[in-house]
């Protein structure tokens, strides 16, 4: 572990605090939903239907709220282009592949264990 909590919070008291971003952040990247959405788009640029097929379950409510938000963090780009029909199309930012790439790790770590964890519960 490179960073404990404790040397976080040295460099701002507020870090993770009630009101501090961080916890923003966190709830849009780290919810269900946001998960998963991400995840999808590491795979590179996604339309719509595209994205509600690869995030089983996800309610279309829910994708549009999500890739809102993540739109609104600059975590995600929708470009829409000027045709008939319409064509959005939805692929990670900069920041967004910052992001993902220290996520995947998390993300394969999870995947290798999920069975076993899972199986500890019953």
């Amino acid at each position: 572990m490179s960073v404990s909590f404790a040397q976080l919070q040295e460099r701002s008291d507020q870090v993770f605090t009630e009101n501090c971003p961080t916890r923003v952040v966190l709830d849009h990247v780290m919810s269900k939903w946001g998960v998963l959405v991400l995840l999808a788009l590491t795979d590179g640029t996604a339309r719509w239907g595209e994205l509600r097929r690869s995030v089983s379950g996800i309610s279309e409510k829910m994708l549009a709220s999500t890739l809102r938000t993540l739109e609104a963090d600059g975590i995600v780009q929708r470009t829409a282009y000027p045709e008939v029909p319409p064509r959005v199309e939805y692929r990670l930012t900069p920041l967004g592949v910052d992001l993902m790439e220290r996520m995947m790790p998390l993300m394969e770590w999870i995947a290798r264990h999920a069975d076993d964890i899972v199986a500890e519960r019953r």
